[in-house]
């Protein structure tokens, strides 16, 4: 068997051959082309053959550097393939994804469990935030965004369309909030939201939707978060008015109940989005496949609730 020369030598010609030009292949390598220089001076001396045509400002491949130059570049770059595989498989254990805070805390948290469980190979990293997820800078893979779906350069798919409705706790009811003017007797929670971030359902326009005069929509407690509000209302502390998804455990274990109507339309929705042509990565279909059927059984919940969700 023929002893094989050192492979410092060997990828120092590699990338010289690639590049025709030391310098090039010294930035890659990062090394100085002094040093490849000296890498390529030995292995000459080792094969007992000129590889390089040195010019004054040019070099080319000898008939000897031409001869070895394909079979070793096919080797690197089976090397190369042989780490990027083991780095794609490093990086598809992990699953990184974004969320707002209160979609976070209140729906999605509280079920991850059951994909982890049928993806033992996985591991997520929940990125919870009321600014839309910068894919590259935030090391991101997938975000659930609540929007109109218009996001150039990526993959989307719509999830859940959404509704605002006004939510209490059962003990309120019990106290006389039955009709839409009880609550001139009863504290309104609002929460306030970045400006980044999409509007917070706003109780002007529900009492608009249902017409009911002589309320102040303005006063009440004010959080500055959708979970909060969740939390504040299931205390007791108010009416709040809410997305009907992140609200759908809080409502399906009767902590929460829909004194009336009406449901107020929006013009968001959520959605599945990722950096295009990722969503057919194994990760990304797995996390996809069931965040449909999560996001599936949540809408029968309130469609099998339907005239029952009123108290």
């Amino acid at each position: 068997m023929i002893p094989l020369p050192p492979l410092n030598a060997l990828r120092a010609f590699e990338a010289i051959a690639r590049h025709l030009s030391f310098a090039k292949a010294a930035e890659e390598l990062h090394v100085t082309p002094a040093a490849l220089s000296h890498q390529i001076r030995a292995l000459e001396r080792q094969l007992g053959v000129t590889l390089f045509h040195r010019r004054t400002r040019a070099i080319d491949l000898t008939e000897a550097g031409r001869l070895i130059y394909p079979g070793l570049h096919a080797g690197f770059e089976s090397l190369r393939d042989a780490i990027a595989r083991l780095d794609r498989a490093r990086d598809d254990r992990f699953l990184v994804i974004s969320a707002t805070p209160g979609l976070t805390a209140k729906w999605l948290v509280p079920r991850l469990w059951r994909f982890l469980s049928a993806h033992p190979e996985i591991d997520a990293r929940v990125a919870s935030s009321m600014s839309y997820a910068n894919f590259l800078n935030d090391g991101v893979d997938v975000a659930i965004r609540l929007s109109k779906g218009i996001h150039p350069g990526f993959h989307v798919e719509l999830l859940f369309r959404d509704s605002v409705v006004p939510l209490c706790s059962p003990r309120l009811v019990e106290a006389g909030l039955r009709r839409i003017e009880d609550l001139a007797r009863f504290p309104l929670i609002h929460y306030d939201v970045p400006l980044s971030a999409p509007k917070a359902p706003l109780w002007e326009e529900w009492l608009r939707l249902a017409r009911a005069d002589g309320i102040d929509a303005t006063r009440g407690l004010r959080v500055n978060a959708a979970d909060h509000a969740l939390d504040a209302a299931v205390a007791g502390a108010g009416v709040a008015l809410t997305h009907k998804l992140i609200a759908s455990d809080d409502v399906h274990t009767g902590r929460l109940v829909q004194p009336f109507g009406p449901e107020l339309p929006i013009d968001l929705a959520y959605h599945f989005v990722c950096p295009k042509g990722h969503e057919t990565r194994p990760k990304m279909r797995a996390f996809r496949d069931w965040l449909f059927a999560e996001m599936a059984e949540t809408r029968a919940r309130w469609d099998a609730l339907g005239d029952r969700g009123a108290a």
